[in-house]
């Protein structure tokens, strides 16, 4: 007789546990068909900061595993990026060409106003500055709001230019030299934030290879660009230099590292590694350098950041510069002390939350 061994299901707080997380919130509404979830990871800097993104993800449980990794990244982004917030993240479950509606998002406004200011959202995948206005009209918990209305407007094109600094910063440590003119780059996600970032390569001279979720989106950025396009999942096999993953997570992993033909990772997607501990290490095992994505993504939090405290678009941008400096501190001190650079981006990131911490640990 056979034995079947039946793996119990993850334990939800187990999950909430694995990283520290304060608080997680499930939102539903069944008369606008809302299903959401509110991850708030650390607020010991300030309040948790992070964006909203509409997804339809294959289940449940996909979507809180991806809120929970999401919202972690952020307290890392602020924490490293000098920013006095914590970390969080909202995930709306569903497809955004069919569900998203002026009733869903200000319901989800509703819970966002609930926290009271614990969580503060934005825009993240497939939301948009008008979507952040619907959820402003039941709360001033947002940022990311259009300049008409006194906010700081799209990050997107802020998130490209650090994506840049943080790249150009690689690409020294890789190669000897920040230029990236005539460098072969390969661009996965071609939306908002990667269709900035390829202005920016195409203007100092890459050559460009692009592919996308969605091939005709894909087809009209190398139109535009004058880039290559291939399928989303042929780009990790391209001779290239540097591989820039823009869309989802998880796409450093051990399929896809085994094929990178790159010396240079960098690109502005959350969570690139599948598991850190084991995928960081194998890009340094293959001499690949790669930039940590919470540290050379910041520039879309500097910009909303600016947002909340009040500063100038030019502030945010002479912020976001310095994810130039940084991205080669974290490299150096990576390979001073023998780990990756994920690891050594996230002590830092940790050191400073404990160091200011111990500042908050009385009334």
């Amino acid at each position: 007789m056979v034995e079947v061994q039946t793996l119990a299901p993850p334990s939800l707080f187990g999950q909430i546990a694995e990283h520290s997380h304060e608080q997680v919130v499930f939102c539903h509404d069944h008369e606008t068909g809302l299903k959401a979830i509110i991850g708030i990871h650390n607020t010991v800097l300030g309040p948790a900061l992070g964006g909203t993104r509409m997804w339809h993800y294959a289940s449940d449980q996909e979507a809180l595993n991806d809120v929970l990794r999401l919202s972690r990244g952020m307290t890392y982004k602020a924490a490293i990026s000098g920013l006095n917030l914590g970390g969080g993240k909202a995930v709306i479950i569903g497809d955004a060409k069919t569900i998203k509606t002026e009733a869903l998002l200000r319901k989800f406004g509703r819970f966002v106003k609930n926290l009271n200011g614990k969580y503060i959202t934005a825009e993240d995948v497939n939301m948009t500055t008008k979507d952040m206005e619907y959820i402003r009209m039941e709360t001033s918990h947002v940022a990311g709001l259009p300049e008409t209305m006194g906010g700081s407007g799209d990050p997107s094109p802020v998130t490209a230019y650090g994506t840049y600094m943080g790249m150009k910063a690689a690409a020294k440590k890789a190669f000897g030299s920040e230029s990236l003119a005539g460098k072969r780059i390969g661009v996965q996600g071609v939306g908002h934030v990667g269709t900035y970032l390829l202005e920016y390569l195409q203007k100092e001279g890459a050559k460009l290879i692009v592919s996308d979720y969605y091939a005709d989106r894909a087809e009209a950025a190398a139109a535009r660009f004058g880039a290559v396009a291939v399928g989303l999942d042929d780009i990790y096999d391209q001779e290239i230099d540097i591989y820039s993953p823009c869309a989802l997570g998880a796409t450093l992993n051990d399929d896809t590292i085994a094929r990178l033909k790159c010396q240079v990772v960098a690109g502005c997607a959350n969570n690139q590694l599948k598991d850190e501990n084991e995928h960081g290490p194998e890009l340094v095992s293959r001499g690949i350098v790669y930039a940590p994505d919470f540290l050379i993504n910041a520039g879309g939090l500097i910009n909303v950041y600016s947002e909340v405290v009040g500063s100038s678009r030019q502030g945010a941008l002479t912020q976001t510069e310095k994810i130039y400096d940084f991205t080669l501190q974290v490299l150096e001190k990576a390979e001073n002390e023998g780990t990756h650079p994920q690891a050594a981006a996230t002590k830092m990131a940790e050191e400073r939350i404990a160091s200011i911490g111990k500042v908050k640990a009385t009334f």
